[in-house]
């Protein structure tokens, strides 16, 4: 009994060994073909530019599907588009293998938005005051994505992309955290007006219609500054 216990747990361990291997193989052959992502998204896949979106970290089944929706058109991205035409499937595996070994980075605290601080027909706001009320645009992002909004039949984002904003890998929603606020802005403004539809029973543009403009920045700034 003990020699065949021992057995199998050998068959395990090699078997988990090779999978480890072949997935970090996988990854490095990855690294080589995403060289010419990294002007925009980072050598790492965490993007310096707040307006391009961190790959690193990602699920891999997420990446795949949206190099394919950008080859195929499905999603509408004139820079995307032009570099996944000359991808075949096995390669969109290994750039995805890639990004999603590497870990994202954690963003610097956040500060108001500018759009928030230029207003010539108010009084100059004092550091305080920007500070509170960026606590304030911060703790409504929090409470949006854990309790959504009952009134506006807003969904909380905790229900799919999980409590952490970790995402859901089997499902292939996306890992939120850490992300770029500005691009969390874009992102759920495009699903808003409709003009990024491809994702399941166009379900984000459900919800992401039912939101303000205030809404949607609070949790952007909210998610950005999750870990």
């Amino acid at each position: 009994m003990i020699k065949k216990l021992l057995t199998v747990s050998i068959t395990l361990a090699l078997a988990t060994s090779t999978g480890f291997v072949y997935a970090q193989a996988k990854a490095g052959v990855g690294k080589e073909k995403a060289a010419s992502c990294a002007g925009c998204h980072g050598e790492d896949g965490n993007s310096a530019m707040p307006g391009f979106p961190k790959l690193a970290g990602q699920h891999q089944g997420y990446l795949i599907k949206q190099l394919k929706a950008f080859k195929s058109g499905e999603r509408n991205a004139p820079m995307m588009a032009p570099l996944a035409m000359g991808l075949d499937d096995k390669s969109m595996e290994e750039i995805a293998a890639y990004y999603a070994s590497q870990k994202i980075s954690v963003n610097p605290a956040p500060t108001l938005p500018a759009d928030d601080e230029d207003d010539d027909d108010k009084p100059a706001k004092t550091d305080d005051e920007k500070k509170a009320e960026l606590a304030a645009l911060i703790e409504q992002g929090s409470d949006l994505y854990r309790n959504g909004n009952i009134g506006r039949e807003v969904s909380a984002c905790v229900a799919c992309h999980g409590p952490y904003a970790e995402g859901n890998k089997p499902a292939a929603y996306p890992a939120l955290h850490s992300q770029h606020a500005d691009y969390l802005i874009k992102t759920l403004s495009d699903f808003k007006t409709g003009a990024r539809s491809n994702n399941p029973e166009n379900m984000m543009h459900m919800i992401a219609k039912k939101m303000t403009d205030e809404d949607i920045k609070a949790v952007s700034y909210y998610i950005s500054t999750m870990k």
